[in-house]
C-alpha cells in the first residue's frame, strides 16, 4: 500500500511524515521546503503476528508494510505549473490513496500561503488543482477513444463516458463523486485520475484541541462536514505532538498518549483508517521458518490470496487449511486447534477473513 501525503505548504505535512516514519524529512517555516518527495516505509503493527512469533519463534518475522510519500506543498495553479507544478501531481498518481493534511489551528508564527487557517478554502484549492489536472487527462482520453471509434465502434461508449465525466469535472466536482455503473467505474479507473483516489483528511489540530475537546474546534467541524458529503474519512491528529511521541520509548509513549486521552498513536489510527478506506484485511502465515502478515482486499478468495505468496500457489491451488486467529490463540497451539476441529479445509470458493491463519496446499 502506498499513501501520498498532500496539502498546501506549511500545513504540517512533513512534520506528520516525520512523526509516522521517523525518516527525518526537512521541516522549515517557508513554502516548498520539500522539493523531492520523501519516501518512508512503515511496518503495520499487528499484535496477532507478535503472538504467532512468540508461539513459533520463527527464523524470520515479516509484518505488512505501508509506503508513505511526502509530496511537496501544492498551491493554486499547480496544474498549470505554478509552485512546483505538474511534477508533484505526477507523484500523487503513483499512490493508492491520498492523505490530505488540512491545517486546523491558528498560529501567527507559522506562515500560511493564503494568510491563515481556512479548511474549506484550503481543501477546495487542492481539490481544484487535482480536478484541473484530471481534465487534461480526460480530454486526451476522449480524443484517443474518438479516433479509435472510427475503426471500432466499441470505443464510442468510452468517448461518451469520458465526455460526461469531463462535464462533471468542469463543474468543480471530483471524479470520486461521478455517478456511473460499476463497469463504467472500472473503465474510468484505468485512467489514473487524481480526484478518483480515496481520501483521508488528516485534520492537523494543536494540542489545545485534544486537551479541551475536539468538538470545540470549528475548523475540524468544517473538515468533517466536507468529508461526510463526499464519503471520505477524517482523522484528527496533532502532527507536532505525534513527532514528540515518535521520539519516546514505548513506556513514555504510552504515558504521553494517556495524558492526551488517546488509546493509539496517530500512526496506528492512520493505518487503521487506511485499511478501512481501501477495504483491506490481513491474513497470516506461521511456522518455524517465518511468521508473516499479508495484505489483501476484502472479498479475496483463497487461490488469489495464495497467489500473493507465490504465483505457483495460485496456479496449483489444492486447498487452504484455515483457523481463525482468535480460535488458535484460545487453544494455545495448532495441534490443540486441530484436535478441537477448528482447523478447516477450504476450497477455491472460500473468501478470506481478516486474521485467518493459513497453510496453503498446492501442486504444480
Amino acid at each position: 500500500m502506498k499513501l501520498g501525503i498532500v496539502g498546501l505548504p506549511n500545513v504540517g505535512k512533513s512534520t506528520l511524515f516525520n512523526a509516522i516514519t521517523n525518516a527525518g524529512a526537512e521541516i522549515a517555516n517557508y513554502p516548498f521546503c520539500t522539493i523531492e518527495p520523501n519516501v518512508g516505509m512503515v511496518t503495520v503493527p499487528d499484535p496477532r503476528l507478535d503472538y504467532l512469533a512468540q508461539m513459533y519463534n520463527p527464523k524470520k518475522y515479516t509484518p505488512a508494510v505501508i509506503e508513505f510519500v511526502d509530496i511537496a506543498g501544492l498551491v493554486k495553479g499547480a496544474s498549470r505549473g505554478e509552485g512546483l507544478g505538474n511534477k508533484f501531481l505526477s507523484n500523487i498518481r503513483m499512490t493508492d490513496a491520498i492523505i490530505h493534511v488540512v491545517r486546523c489551528f491558528d498560529d501567527d508564527n507559522i506562515i500560511h500561503v493564503d494568510g491563515g487557517a481556512d479548511p474549506r478554502r484550503d481543501i477546495e484549492t487542492i481539490d481544484l488543482e487535482l480536478i484541473m489536472a484530471d481534465m487534461e487527462m480526460v480530454e486526451r482520453r476522449i480524443d484517443k477513444a474518438s479516433k479509435a471509434a472510427k475503426g471500432d465502434r466499441k470505443f464510442l461508449h468510452e468517448a461518451e463516458l469520458f465526455s460526461a465525466l469531463l462535464k462533471h469535472l468542469d463543474q468543480g466536482k471530483s471524479a470520486r463523486s461521478f455517478d456511473c455503473s460499476p463497469e463504467d467505474r472500472a473503465l474510468i479507473a484505468t485512467s489514473e485520475l487524481l480526484s478518483l483516489k480515496p481520501v483521508i483528511y488528516a485534520a492537523n489540530v494543536d494540542e489545545n484541541a485534544f486537551n479541551n475537546g475536539l468538538e470545540s474546534n470549528a475548523y475540524l467541524q468544517q473538515v468533517e462536514e466536507i468529508a461526510a458529503a463526499e464519503g471520505a474519512q477524517v482523522l484528527p491528529i496533532c502532527a507536532r505532538a505525534e513527532q514528540e511521541i515518535s521520539e519516546l520509548d514505548n513506556e513514555d509513549r504510552l504515558l504521553f498518549l494517556e495524558e492526551m486521552g488517546l488509546e493509539q498513536s496517530g500512526l496506528d489510527r492512520l493505518i487503521k483508517c487506511s485499511y478501512a478506506l481501501l477495504g483491506l484485511i490481513s491474513f497470516l502465515t506461521a511456522g518455524a521458518d517465518e511468521c508473516r502478515a499479508w495484505t489483501i482486499k476484502k472479498g479475496t478468495k483463497a487461490p488469489q490470496a495464495a497467489g500473493k505468496i507465490h504465483t505457483d500457489f495460485e496456479r496449483g491451488f489444492i486447498r487452504a487449511e484455515v483457523v481463525a486467529f482468535d480460535d488458535l490463540k484460545a487453544c494455545g497451539s495448532m495441534t490443540a486447534a486441530k484436535e478441537k476441529g477448528l482447523v478447516r479445509s477450504e476450497g477455491k470458493e472460500y473468501v478470506m477473513n481478516d486474521g485467518d491463519v493459513v497453510l496453503f496446499r498446492f501442486n504444480v
